[in-house]
Formats: C-alpha cells, sequence, structure tokens
C-alpha cells in the first residue's frame, strides 16, 4: 500500500460518506464541487457549488474572512470530485477547520451521473 493509499484510508476512516442517492435526500447541505473547469464540462449537480481546490480552505473556513456565505461550523458540507478520491482528502481537511459535519460523496461525481440523478450542463464559474 502506498503512502497516498494509507492518507486516503485514514482520511476516510474519520468521514460519514454519503452516496448519491443520499445527498440527494439531504436537504440543506452544502454540495461543494472541487473538480477543474475542465472535468466540470462533463456536466455539474444542479445546487453544487464549484469551489476550485487551490482556494477550498479560505472559501470554507468557518471563521475565516473569505468563507462563503452563511457557512457556519454546523453546516452539513458534502464535498465531490470526479470518482470520490480527492473529496476524502478534502473533506478530511475541512473538519480540521471546524467543519464538523464535512464529508464526501462516494464515487464522485461519475456516480451522481450514473444513478440517473439530474446534472446541468457545465462549467459555471468557480468561487475564487
Amino acid at each position: 500500500m502506498s503512502a497516498v493509499d494509507d492518507a486516503l484510508a485514514f482520511a476516510r476512516a474519520g468521514l460519514e460518506r454519503v452516496t448519491a442517492h443520499e445527498v440527494a435526500r439531504l436537504p440543506g447541505a452544502l454540495l461543494v464541487d472541487i473538480r477543474p473547469e475542465r472535468d466540470r464540462a462533463e456536466g455539474e449537480v444542479p445546487g453544487s457549488v464549484p469551489v476550485e481546490r487551490i482556494v477550498l480552505e479560505w472559501r470554507l473556513d468557518p471563521h475565516g474572512e473569505h468563507r462563503l456565505d452563511g457557512l457556519t461550523e454546523d453546516t452539513l458540507v458534502v464535498v465531490l470530485c470526479n470518482e470520490g478520491y480527492s473529496s476524502s482528502l478534502a473533506a478530511r481537511d475541512l473538519r480540521a477547520l471546524g467543519l464538523r459535519r464535512a464529508t464526501d460523496l462516494v464515487g464522485g461525481f461519475r456516480a451522481w451521473r450514473a444513478a440517473g440523478l439530474p446534472v446541468r450542463e457545465g462549467p459555471t464559474e468557480a468561487v475564487r
């Protein structure tokens, strides 16, 4: 097992990951899409907020001056990437910032699309 595999397993051990169908039934969840623009060209989850990974911690620090409007420590944040790998690491990092309900989408955007859930054409402009 590689070091990144170990880091991923450790990150996931601290998360209550959710499936695409579970996310679709979670009222009030903030769905954050960390995929780069070229990947969001495949489509986007309606209602998701694209936030580039490079600024994720600044935009989702519940006490930071650059945080998204309405974000608190109690906000349920579900991070998604293409296939559910980098989103697990990102959710772990958000928990370290104080977002105790941060988690990620198992299988990422591709699992969402494969589940037949709604997809909007992308990409929309990311929050910077």
